[in-house]
């Protein structure tokens, strides 16, 4: 279908609606830019597991992570450091993947989302502030929605192949409501 559009050169010309804004990006560029987001949010998410799960990069291992979510109102410190270094790390490495992104990403913002809240919102800046969690939430969340782009294994999984909208935030309702759950769980 086209329509017709006015110059400034004078008279009315016909152009196609399907044709993009000279300004817009290719394809290709989308799923270069989501490829970025998702290798370095995902493999960032995958070492605060690691942290987690074994001490690596001075994290405090199970041990370390267990007393401090114990101090900060959790009940069994040590299952939930478990708990939390696991979603963290295959989260982290699905969203890197691009593979079961819309869960990958719901994974990373339930585990966030009690980071945040333990954290507290008192200060936005570092280095008691807030927003190098809130970035890794929203990047997480915009990645759920979004979808991985073609450069991810999801493209070879058929259920997935094709995002929706709808598997995103179906996802990200289910992280929250996770979230919220293990937040109630807290003193």
């Amino acid at each position: 279908m086209s329509s017709p559009l006015r110059t400034s050169a004078g008279p009315l010309t016909r152009t196609s609606e399907a044709t993009p804004a000279p300004h817009a990006a290719s394809p290709h560029a989308y799923d270069a830019g989501l490829l970025l987001l998702r290798v370095v949010l995902g493999l960032t998410m995958a070492a605060h597991g690691g942290q987690k799960l074994f001490g690596w990069f001075g994290g405090g291992g199970i041990d370390g992570t267990g007393a401090f979510f114990t101090q900060s109102g959790y009940p069994n410190g040590k299952a939930l450091a478990v708990v939390a270094g696991l979603t963290e790390t295959f989260g982290g490495l699905g969203l890197a993947l691009g593979l079961l992104t819309p869960l990958a990403g719901a994974a990373v913002v339930g585990t966030m989302v009690n980071a945040l809240a333990v954290k507290g919102f008192g200060s936005f800046f570092a280095p008691t502030g807030i927003e190098y969690e809130l970035l890794l939430t929203a990047g997480a969340a915009a990645l759920a929605l979004t979808g991985p782009g073609r450069l991810a294994a999801d493209r070879y999984l058929p259920w997935v192949r094709s995002h929706r909208l709808a598997y995103g935030a179906a996802a990200l309702t289910l992280g929250l409501l996770i979230a919220a759950i293990t937040l109630l769980l807290r003193n």
